[in-house]
């Protein structure tokens, strides 16, 4: 978009950084950053830090002080106009005096959507919509698949040899990555609104599918969900151990054992299976947007055959697994170079000894 000054790009990034300190606090709220700027000095800044908290503006206009009014904002998401956890964005902004707000793009939570731009339009505030919008939805599309989409953006987290295996034939895969990849993981998780994994990996594994930080950081603990039909794992207990939430997904005739109180949902199945985009749907409705995926290759194979993978997470070791070593992916059944599946690369990284890829299918790019 035209029309903006070198100021306005500069203002509108840095909001963008303020608003990613955000990003393992804030779910399922959008992560937001506002900053104040008189005569292109800031005079305040803010984030939205945690999910019931001030919102950005907020946190900025106290920072400003009186030197708010005649100010321009600088926002990553058109202010709010209703009253929820906290009162309307809008209106502090104009009880503040601010002469002119710049927000990255439209808000389209119902709620919101245009009017919180219409109430400081009828004050007498210039609005001016659009600034680096693809950077401001890059960094809330959890928050945006789940409003506009109804489903939670999915990312598929893999470790792999350079031969493509995730795990020996008896299943053994500990540990295929580095020291590194497996923090940076964390990392991933902590972000998310949910970790997903199936039955079989339960069974195999009995992973824990919790965040564990070296370091000291705040964050949400994301639930953890389970794929499994006939409840055939009830009885094991490492993914129900610590304080993160667990949901078990089951067949709608599946029956919980006796003696066992966990949270569990009925979905319904499609072709002997559970109808993945009804998971996805039902994690939305209960405020999941974002979902991180780490299961075997019949599940994350399912997940990318549906069409419901947004991006993957691939961790690359320097190793060889051999041919009779488990695949990425089971049931593409790719049979021609026409009917390959292309991706895009977003972001490579070296992890100690492993690189690291962020790739998007090219249907959800």
């Amino acid at each position: 978009m035209t029309g903006f000054t070198a100021t306005d790009h500069a203002m509108m990034a840095r909001a963008l950084r303020l608003a990613e300190r955000g990003a393992y606090t804030t779910k399922p709220n959008p992560m937001v950053g506002c900053v104040l700027v008189q005569s292109d000095r800031v005079v305040g800044e803010g984030w939205h830090q945690r999910k019931g908290g001030p919102h950005a503006e907020v946190f900025a206009l106290q920072a400003a002080g009186e030197q708010a009014r005649g100010a321009t904002a600088y926002v990553t998401l058109e202010p709010c106009a209703h009253t929820g956890s906290t009162g309307p964005c809008a209106d502090a902004l104009i009880a503040a005096g601010v002469s002119r707000v710049v927000a990255a793009m439209r808000d389209p939570f119902p709620q919101v959507d245009g009017k919180g731009f219409d109430k400081l339009l009828a004050a007498g505030i210039a609005v001016d919509s659009g600034l680096m919008e693809a950077q401001a939805r890059a960094l809330n599309r959890a928050f945006l698949s789940r409003v506009e989409r109804g489903r939670p953006w999915v990312r598929v987290k893999l470790a792999t040899s350079l031969d493509g295996r995730t795990a020996m034939a008896n299943g053994e895969s500990k540990w295929i990555s580095g020291e590194g990849s497996r923090q940076d993981v964390m990392r991933w998780r902590a972000r998310s609104g949910a970790i997903l994994t199936g039955s079989g990996t339960v069974l195999a594994d009995d992973p824990q599918l919790t965040v564990r930080f070296d370091e000291v950081t705040e964050f949400v603990a994301p639930m953890r969900v389970v794929l499994d039909p006939g409840l055939a794992t009830i009885a094991r207990g490492r993914v129900r151990e610590g304080d993160a939430p667990t949901l078990y997904l089951h067949a709608p005739d599946a029956k919980l054992p006796r003696g066992f109180t966990v949270s569990h949902a009925a979905v319904k199945q499609r072709d002997g299976s559970l109808d993945l985009a009804a998971v996805l749907a039902l994690l939305a409705e209960r405020d999941i947007g974002e979902v991180q995926v780490e299961a075997g290759a019949t599940l994350a194979g399912a997940f990318l055959r549906a069409g419901l993978v947004d991006e993957l997470l691939l961790y690359v070791a320097p190793v060889l697994l051999g041919a009779q070593a488990r695949p990425l992916f089971d049931g593409l059944s790719i049979e021609t170079m026409a009917e390959r599946l292309r991706l895009r690369t977003v972001d490579t990284r070296r992890l100690g000894d492993d690189m690291r890829l962020l790739l998007q299918p090219e249907q959800a790019a």
